[in-house]
């Protein structure tokens, strides 16, 4: 994704395109990541996105360029990282996991555990493993301090419901790759 084409191309498509397409790419920050595993659609016209009711200094970065970083805290606790895209304003997909592959120690380091399944396996892990906090709120994320690269090949996904939201609950617009072990949750199966 990195100099692949300009913001607009990669990440003003539909946010469920964009969503399942982040699947297999690279993230890192300041380089610690690794390959993201699990995403969340949310758009303007979805009753459960920050965006809904429109802008507010709160959600400002959904309203702003594609390919920025949205960051919020939730439950006044944990960061969570958006990536804003969308073909109309207001949209963002939740990087929800990922399979850490750089920076191991550094991640380990920030959330004080060692057993690497779980540094990156839900969006407040995420954000501690990668030290992302309000300070990236609006970067581009095609720039440093992160790195953006799309996957080496096609990777298998799967997309279901997401996950703690009160609202438009039963929309599809979760996806994961197909078996992987880094999941925040498992996908349920028909």
């Amino acid at each position: 994704m990195t100099g692949h084409a300009p913001d607009d191309a990669l990440f003003g498509r539909p946010v469920d395109v964009v969503a399942r397409s982040l699947i297999g790419a690279l993230l890192t920050v300041d380089g610690a990541g690794g390959r993201i595993v699990e995403t969340e659609a949310y758009d303007a016209g979805d009753p459960a996105s920050h965006s809904f009711r429109g802008p507010t200094s709160r959600n400002a970065a959904m309203f702003g360029p594609v390919g920025h970083a949205y960051v919020y805290r939730i439950y006044g606790l944990h960061w969570c990282l958006n990536l804003v895209c969308g073909d109309a304003p207001g949209g963002a997909v939740l990087i929800r996991a990922l399979e850490p592959v750089s920076g191991l120690d550094v991640m380990r380091a920030r959330r004080g555990m060692e057993a690497s399944s779980a540094l990156c396996s839900g969006p407040a892990r995420l954000c501690q493993a990668l030290g992302v906090d309000d300070r990236l709120n609006h970067l581009s994320m095609l720039r440093t301090p992160f790195t953006l690269t799309a996957p080496a090949a096609p990777v298998p996904v799967v997309r279901g419901a997401r996950i703690g939201i009160s609202r438009a609950v039963d929309l599809p617009r979760r996806w994961g790759e197909a078996g992987s072990a880094w999941l925040s949750r498992p996908f349920a199966t028909c």
